[in-house]
């Protein structure tokens, strides 16, 4: 597991000031994480296949389809106001009461 040399150089090398608390703390917390990861080596995966998708059956990319859009008339059509072939909005930079 770790020490508190390896912390402590550790520490140096990333010039950090540690307080003793620190380094205990660290000393007890960096050598947890390699326990975790010691666990990790010893999971059987010989024989499984590497994935970069939980669900190989679902491919979360589609193709890149060109598709027409909207013409601006039907875009707008719903807008409250519109004005010179854009949605109008009330001005709210210097406003009374806008930032």
């Amino acid at each position: 597991m770790i020490d508190r040399e390896q912390v402590l150089h550790t520490a140096a090398l990333a010039r950090l000031e540690l307080t003793e608390g620190e380094i205990a703390d660290l000393t007890a917390q960096l050598g947890a994480i390699i326990g975790h990861i010691r666990a990790l080596d010893e999971a059987g995966v010989s024989g499984v296949e590497p994935t970069c998708f939980l669900a190989p059956l679902h491919d979360p990319l589609r193709d890149d389809i060109e598709t027409p859009s909207l013409d601006p008339e039907t875009s707008l059509a719903n807008g409250p106001s519109v004005k010179k072939g854009h949605f109008a909005v009330p001005k709210v930079i210097g406003a009374p009461g806008g930032p």
